[in-house]
């Protein structure tokens, strides 16, 4: 007996178009990651320079009149320096005919330096208490106060009210501060003040929890005994006369260097010093009244902690060179000292790129404005001029013209596209060119013709080599002057085609744009892409008809002289936007590109939002792609030049460079909702959202649609345009790093009929 085993099936080897495919998916997956990591950076760089200027998680409450029986007596009554030494609550005061001079909120770029010129010419030294958020965008500042001899405190990073905070929020802030002097200066200090503090006295039992437990963590706190009150702006007599301690006794005085307009502290301050010196006093930090009165004590007034503060950014205590003068202060080491100086850099980065991205968004603010009064101005003129009664491209077009369908795996389509031509006014062939369909597309096609009674269809087949070459096989395949080029998933109305190549009347004009129609406009997608294409695409092609720089025909429908398009070297391969390449290389020759907006297609728009991606992304790419192509018109004369000089820098303005950085405006809008102003941010996009509104109203008044897919455009700005960004910032990511993709083919539905639906 004869056993027979059976065969095994060889896997099907993929056809090339799934071999691109597949290299492009590889492609796109990191350049999509990188997208999303540079929308990221954006975003935290917008965090941390809100956080810098304490617009995120800024905390502006201020407790006062609370009571203080849980605070020590001897605490209330003390000195103003406190340390918890042994955990024994202890104060020192400043010893007689000294001043401890101590300013608050810095560094200020104004101010500060103009206090340690000061300093600096009567040869006395400071205690700064910084605030972090400013230390790390001016680094510098307190890198010259350190080196000056002068003395730093923390004045926490946000400058808020710890006594409202949690353990871990002011953890935060002094760890936080501890770094950005760390990145600055290279130290670390002992040394506190407590935003809103003033004398001991006014601890109350909210704030000495908080004394406590920095003091167990090793920070001496600092309180003042004289406050010039120099922020009410008084006059410089009175800040010299309310700085001035009373009876020859020791003080530690307040003044600031920053916080507000600070011209009368510099005008009194040289004052205040000659005064005190006229009087005996002499001038030191904190760190220098504490061992003064520690040796007038006999070593007992309670000293400054050593090492870093427990649980703080630290180093190996003070450093060499150090006096003690500022023997606070800790020389920065280890991972200390390189993530200060890592906050450091990144509050730089943050201090440069915020004001860059607000420049950036007042241009593309007017850019956008700009656009949209651009638009509404010339589509009206336009719109008046073609609609003229008296208007004519010349004697009517009545020779037959080529219709040339490309398709791939198009079997749900190309049937209702073969039914709409075949009710065409005006004269036809029609070439269904097969690039290599697995579906049975040209079967369809063939099945279709016969049923229909059309003697006028051929079908070519050729291998799989993408619609560029599709297309030139039809070109060179067609019998007449004129073809015309549509989708294979797109529906014409009955005279569509006569109105389509009347404008060749002239004889100047090489390639005329229609007008595409969203066919599936009944889903949420598919209305979003309802607007856009009557409001961002016709209207904006209204605008370059009258500007004589089209810079795109939509494959969904065009049409060309033959002559022109074998003129130009037929459709290229170079680029993913081969229409907008043809359309581009034949201004370059002289042609002149039109739109006729009474010659309509009905297009099956992509139904999900991946395919949408996919297809957007193709085209912004390809976009690129044709640009950069062509970009030597920038240079040449006769009518390459003037696209060059007028068409390219507006399709680069307005559908690449203004489509990038209008993320900008919602960015902003968020930002400012959450942490400024959220009334005045959200009129404000009302105000955008008006302007948008009435350009889109516009629009289809002159296309004639129904307003109420209008009552989508809300929506549209909050989700749709989000992915249109991160779309064209993905394209502008491949065409940095570079990448070569094929046309990709979208899954359809064959939902798109007959054009019945015209104008719902």
């Amino acid at each position: 007996m004869t056993t027979t085993t059976p065969s095994r099936r060889r896997r099907r080897a993929p056809t090339r178009i799934e071999r691109v495919a597949g290299k492009a998916a590889a492609l796109q997956k990191p350049r999509v990651i990188l997208a999303g990591l540079l929308l990221l950076a954006l975003t935290s760089v917008m965090l941390l320079d809100g956080y810098l200027r304490a617009e995120v998680g800024g905390d502006q409450r201020v407790r006062t009149g609370a009571a203080s029986g849980k605070v020590p007596d001897k605490v209330l009554d003390g000195g103003p320096i406190l340390t918890f030494r042994g955990g024994q609550a202890t104060t020192v005061s400043v010893p007689d005919k000294t001043i401890a001079l101590t300013f608050d909120d810095g560094p200020n770029p104004t101010w500060t330096p103009q206090v340690l010129a000061i300093l600096k010419k009567y040869d006395i030294p400071a205690t700064f208490f910084v605030v972090g958020s400013m230390v790390s965008r001016y680094p510098s500042i307190v890198a010259d106060m350190v080196d000056a001899g002068n003395e730093v405190g923390i004045h926490t990073f946000t400058h808020v009210d710890l006594s409202y905070q949690s353990h871990a929020r002011v953890n935060r802030e002094m760890q936080q501060t501890q770094l950005a002097l760390a990145g600055a200066a290279g130290i670390t200090t002992t040394l506190f003040r407590a935003p809103y503090s003033s004398e001991t006295d006014a601890i109350d039992n909210y704030s000495w929890p908080v004394y406590k437990k920095l003091g167990e963590d090793g920070y001496t706190s600092v309180f003042v005994d004289t406050d010039s009150d120099d922020w009410k702006r008084p006059g410089v007599s009175k800040i010299v006369e309310w700085a001035t301690p009373d009876d020859g006794e020791g003080a530690s005085v307040l003044f600031h260097d920053a916080g507000g307009e600070r011209s009368q502290t510099i005008k009194a301050l040289p004052k205040y010093i000659e005064k005190m010196r006229a009087k005996g006093y002499t001038f030191t930090t904190i760190s220098g009244a504490v061992q003064k009165q520690e040796a007038a004590d006999g070593g007992q007034a309670g000293g400054q902690a050593q090492g870093a503060p427990n649980g703080q950014p630290g180093g190996a205590g003070p450093g060499a060179g150090t006096s003690n003068l500022q023997a606070a202060h800790r020389t920065a080491t280890g991972a200390t000292l390189y993530e200060g100086k890592a906050l450091i850099g990144a509050v730089a980065v943050a201090e440069w790129t915020v004001p860059v991205l607000s420049v950036g968004l007042l241009v593309v603010g007017v850019a956008v404005m700009g656009r949209f009064g651009m638009m509404l101005i010339l589509a009206r003129r336009h719109y008046r001029q073609r609609n003229r009664h008296r208007f004519s491209w010349g004697p009517p077009v009545r020779q037959p013209v080529s219709v040339i369908v490309p398709a791939y795996n198009e079997k749900e389509c190309i049937a209702n596209t073969l039914q709409s031509l075949a009710q065409s006014t005006h004269p036809i062939e029609i070439i269904v060119v097969d690039d290599g369909s697995t579906d049975g597309t040209s079967e369809i096609a063939r099945a279709a013709a016969r049923e229909l009674g059309m003697t006028n269809v051929r079908v070519i087949r050729q291998e799989n080599a993408g619609k560029p070459a599709a297309l030139n096989n039809g070109v060179r395949s067609a019998g007449h002057d004129i073809v015309v080029m549509m989708d294979g998933d797109t529906v014409f109305e009955p005279d569509t085609v006569r109105e389509l190549v009347q404008p060749f009347a002239d004889p100047g004009v090489g390639a005329v744009a229609g007008n595409a129609k969203v066919g599936n406009r009944n889903t949420v997608i598919g209305a979003w892409q309802h607007i856009e294409y009557v409001m961002g695409f016709n209207l904006d092609r209204r605008m370059y008809d009258l500007l004589r720089c089209m810079p795109t025909i939509p494959g969904a429908i065009g049409a060309f002289r033959r002559e022109a398009v074998l003129e130009v070297g037929g459709m290229s391969e170079d680029t993913l936007a081969e229409d907008t390449d043809i359309t581009i290389a034949m201004h370059r020759a002289g042609w002149r590109v039109v739109y006729q907006e009474h010659a309509r297609a009905w297009t099956e728009a992509p139904g999900s939002l991946k395919q949408l991606w996919s297809q957007r992304y193709r085209w912004s790419y390809g976009t690129m792609q044709a640009l950069w192509k062509h970009r030597r018109s920038l240079t040449d004369e006769g009518p390459s030049g003037r696209f060059g000089r007028v068409g390219m820098p507006l399709v680069v303005i307005f559908q690449i460079v203004t489509p990038v950085f209008a993320p900008l405006i919602d960015v902003f809008t968020v930002y400012s909702m959450i942490f400024v102003d959220f009334r005045a941010a959200l009129l404000a996009w009302f105000a955008v959202l008006a302007v948008q509104l009435l350009c889109a109203a516009y629009a289809f008044r002159l296309d004639r649609e129904k307003y109420r897919y209008l009552l989508m455009m809300p929506l549209q700005q909050l989700a749709y345009r989000q992915m249109m960004y991160l779309v064209l910032i993905h394209s502008c990511i491949t065409a940095m790093t570079g990448g070569q993709l094929r046309w990709q083919k979208l899954k359809r539905t064959g939902e798109v009929g007959t054009p019945a639906g015209a104008g719902r």
